[in-house]
């Protein structure tokens, strides 16, 4: 055979650029043995020298370079168009030549399965399965050759076009080869994926089979029998009715008939053949050292492989090292707890896994029980849950900061299984209460008598000093000396930080809870607690939304300061701020707020991210939005209507209690527990509000050090240390070059990209399953979306979907639907009339702030932003928990 035409063979995963992922991977497993049916590959070669005959490609591939991936109408003219061109060519001589030779030593007479193999499909990182087109059952001479020309005509298709530009891909350098392989007429076919396609689990395989050619399957036309096996046992199976099948014609082609009535709930496979299939897949799994999605049939008592290709939907694996014997251990997500899901780059990862303090015998390592799996951090509670109690009081706590982490937790710790072969855990039980012990006594104090007047003073007196102290510390130190200062800063951090500050909020939380508790025991009011949370006082983050508010009060009067705010360029801001009529006005108000808040940003628990005071661009959108969306003042009139509405509410409370039998005693330890809520929760926010104030810290002398590693040759940008972890960063300070340092960075930025695409779970094992709490029915309409109620009222409007707070628009009266919100989001809270996220819980962010804006609010409701379009008119009952769609925006194009 030549450049034009391959045996399988010749092939192996080598062989991508010049057969594809499909041709390539048919070469490899011939070669090493596996059940492949015999064929060739048409080289991508031969599509070149097949495009070249062209006039007109050139011009068309212009035009698919300027096509975005959302336009369908376009896409659908330019691919019919390319399609008909190309199966109108001729395939040229030589290339006729040697597909007809290639044909006829691997048998004139059979019948074969001809494929398209695009040179960017089934690879590690994306997989390009089913862009292009198939045909089965294709005989002679003339049938084969007009198969291979639609199949270099289906790398056109409306999806091939709209993936590649989804993914990046350029049009001209994804090429084509074409798979010719004997056929199998089998008796089953069907698909086999070496680990759970749904819950992840690699110590699953799972096996879709029916009866005949796989094609009716894949193409979604029959339910296919389900069996899984799981640790070399057949763990579950389920017999589907299976009403059709496709099969081959014998004069060409294939047919679809309806299986008799008999066969239709006959299992596809027998037991002991799903276990030599599973085996099969083990072996394919080892042989690529990856999870595998391979297609197979089964014909005259022997199975056939006709494809495999790497798993790309699969979230990555913990990289844990688990004793023979324990249970898989379990992680969950610290993103989800802190509002932040989004993938981080190596050094915003090491950071927060130098900050967790437990499990590590140095102040400035890693802790042993996080991980970074996907870009994302990921806390192992295993160990924990050997405490008794812990499997208790955990899923209750997790549960008010995202419900359904808190049901996933205690579904596990249902198992006996887990719960038998958990891992020994000595002295847990001793740390655990050593810690605990002296918050909650000072949690217990602030609760029953201490002065809840000193409470801010007492907090603001800590945060100022803390910063002094981290400032002194991290301040005139260079090289390594500053890079082991910060991982002792951050190694200590919450240490410091948590012991003194959570106990003020811890309080006032339990206080809210027993206020809530005792009006309901007392008079059967569950809806006073929802009022006496607006308006809090002393909220450093509610404030934070105020003065956002009033900065969009600043500019009103100034044209050109709103046009800035409006188009100007973000890093150019506060220069071109002294340029424009009402700049200085605005800008002291401007700088006024950078010093309290310009060290915050959405996302913020990632150090790598730019804060405010970097770059504004994610800020300015939301002063936009205030001004579309509220009238001057408005937003302290709500907040301070709010505070009203509180103390009306208390006292009318207190009133009430007086008029019941021991109404004094009531009223008396009533007034204390609303005195502490309202006087304590609002410092909630302010441990977060310093660790910001401390991470800004560590990222300037970050900063600083890239500086200084640019100015040595070392790196090109001072950004590029956030592709690093703290101990990488130390040795190049110290002055380690180790080869390859560009090439690492590289990999790193290209892994991030990767792991954007990818969506975390919330809760997983070190098996890679995920695990899915199961929420309790609501009472909730038809078709709703059920979620968790946590900010009281119902609200109907128009749903405007926000992914990034750069590109928010809100206007008057629009519901905001975001994946998640963190304090660097609440500027936009103002502009909102109702909140609805995927992930959260009673007590996260959003929720608190919503509450105390008065916003009704739903959380936990997956894949919000997609379930609801950019538009649609929606209602929104932040007391039962719901969303339900009014009115579809149709006019709105989906992704």
């Amino acid at each position: 055979m030549n450049d034009y035409v391959l045996d399988f063979n010749q092939l192996d995963r080598s062989s991508l650029p010049l057969v594809g992922g499909k041709g390539a991977n048919l070469g490899e497993m011939t070669k090493a043995g596996f059940p492949i049916p015999a064929g060739f590959c048409v080289t991508t070669d031969a599509y070149l020298t097949f495009l070249k005959q062209s006039e007109v490609m050139d011009e068309f591939f212009q035009q698919l370079n300027g096509v975005e991936a959302d336009q369908l109408g376009e896409i659908t003219v330019l691919g019919q168009s390319i399609r008909e061109h190309l199966v109108s060519m001729p395939v040229p001589d030589d290339i006729r030549t040697s597909i007809v030779q290639a044909w006829q030593q691997t048998g004139a007479d059979q019948a074969y399965a001809v494929r398209s193999s695009a040179t960017a499909e089934d690879l590690p990182s994306a997989s390009f399965a089913g862009q292009q087109d198939t045909y089965l059952n294709v005989r002679g001479e003339e049938a084969l050759l007009h198969a291979v020309r639609k199949c270099w005509a289906s790398l056109f298709t409306d999806r091939a076009i709209s993936y590649r530009a989804r993914n990046g891909f350029d049009h001209r350098a994804v090429q084509l080869s074409v798979v010719v392989q004997r056929m199998v007429f089998p008796e089953v076919s069907g698909i086999m994926f070496t680990a759970d396609p749904i819950t992840g689990s690699r110590n699953t395989v799972s096996i879709d089979a029916s009866f005949g050619l796989g094609e009716a399957l894949v193409s979604g036309l029959v339910s296919a029998d389900l069996y899984q096996v799981r640790s070399g046992k057949l763990s579950t199976k389920t017999v589907s009715r299976k009403k059709l099948a496709i099969f081959a014609l014998a004069e060409g082609g294939t047919v679809t008939k309806e299986l008799p009535e008999a066969e239709q709930v006959m299992q596809a496979l027998d037991d002991a053949r799903i276990l030599e299939l599973a085996a099969i897949g083990e072996k394919i799994k080892r042989y690529y050292g990856s999870e595998q999605d391979i297609e197979w049939c089964f014909a005259q008592g022997n199975f056939y492989i006709v494809q495999s290709r790497p798993i790309t939907s699969l979230y990555p694996l913990p990289e844990l090292s688990i004793p023979p014997g324990e249970s898989p251990h379990l992680l969950l997500s610290f993103g989800h707890q802190q509002m932040m899901t989004d993938a981080m780059k190596p050094m915003g990862l090491s950071v927060l896994r130098t900050l967790f303090p437990f499990g590590k015998t140095g102040i400035r390592e890693m802790n042993e029980h996080t991980t970074a799996v996907g870009g994302r951090v990921y806390v192992d509670i295993t160990k924990l849950l050997t405490l008794k109690q812990a499997r208790v009081i955990l899923p209750k706590v997790l549960s008010n900061i995202d419900e359904m982490m808190g049901l996933g937790v205690a579904e596990i710790v249902k198992q006996e299984s887990f719960v038998q072969h958990l891992p020994s855990a000595p002295g847990v039980r001793k740390g655990v209460i050593g810690f605990i012990r002296p918050v909650l006594l000072k949690v217990l104090r602030k609760l029953l008598y201490a002065p809840v007047s000193d409470a801010h003073p007492e907090v603001n007196a800590y945060i100022e000093a803390s910063i002094h102290k981290g400032e002194n510390q991290l301040s005139r130190v260079y090289g390594p000396e500053r890079i082991v200062r910060i991982q002792e800063h951050i190694g200590s951090l919450l240490l410091t930080i948590f012991p003194q500050l959570i106990p003020y909020p811890l309080a006032g939380i339990v206080s809210s809870r027993l206020v809530n508790a005792l009006s309901m025991k007392w008079l059967g009011d569950s809806e006073v607690i929802h009022v006496l949370n607006r308006g809090l006082s002393g909220n450093i983050t509610s404030e934070m939304g105020l003065m956002i508010g009033d900065l969009a009060d600043a500019a009103r009067p100034y044209p050109q300061v709103t046009d800035l705010i409006l188009h100007g360029d973000p890093l150019l801001f506060r220069e071109k701020l002294q340029q424009v009529e009402g700049g200085s006005v605005f800008g002291e108000q401007w700088d006024r707020f950078m010093k309290l808040y310009g060290m915050r940003c959405p996302g913020e628990i990632d150090i790598t991210r730019p804060r405010w005071c970097e770059d504004p661009s994610t800020l300015l959108p939301s002063i936009g939005s205030h001004m579309r969306s509220m009238e001057p003042g408005e937003h302290r009139a709500k907040f301070a209507e709010g505070a009203l509405q509180a103390e009306a509410a208390a006292n009318d409370l207190l009133n009430r209690l007086r008029a019941q039998p021991f109404g004094r005693l009531k009223a008396k330890l009533m007034s204390r527990l609303v005195s502490v809520f309202r006087g304590l929760m609002g410092l909630r926010e302010h441990p977060k509000y310093l660790m910001m104030q401390h991470f800004y810290l560590v990222r300037k002398g970050l900063l600083n050090e890239g500086n200084s590693l640019v100015k040595k040759g070392v790196l090109q940008r001072a950004d590029d240390v956030f592709y690093l972890s703290l101990d990488e960063l130390l040795k190049l300070a110290e002055g380690e070059r180790p080869s390859g340092v560009a090439a690492l960075l590289e990999q790193r930025m290209e892994e991030l990209k990767r792991f954007r695409g990818m969506k975390p779970p919330r809760l997983m094992t070190s098996e890679g399953e995920i695990v899915i709490g199961r929420r309790k029915l609501q009472d909730a309409p038809e078709g709703a979306f059920v979620g968790t109620p946590v900010s009281a009222g119902v609200i109907e409007g128009i749903a405007r979907v926000v992914l990034r707070p750069e590109e928010a628009k809100l206007n008057k009266g629009e519901i905001m639907i975001a994946p998640f919100t963190d304090p660097g989001w609440t500027p936009l809270f103002h502009s909102a009339v109702g909140l609805v996220m995927e992930v959260g819980g009673l007590m996260t962010h959003g929720a608190v702030v919503a509450r105390e804006y008065g916003l009704p609010a739903v959380v936990g409701i997956d894949g919000a932003t997609t379930l609801i379009r950019d538009g649609d008119r929606i209602r929104l009952d932040g007391t039962r928990g719901y969303v339900l769609v009014l009115e579809r925006n149709d006019f709105m194009k989906l992704d």
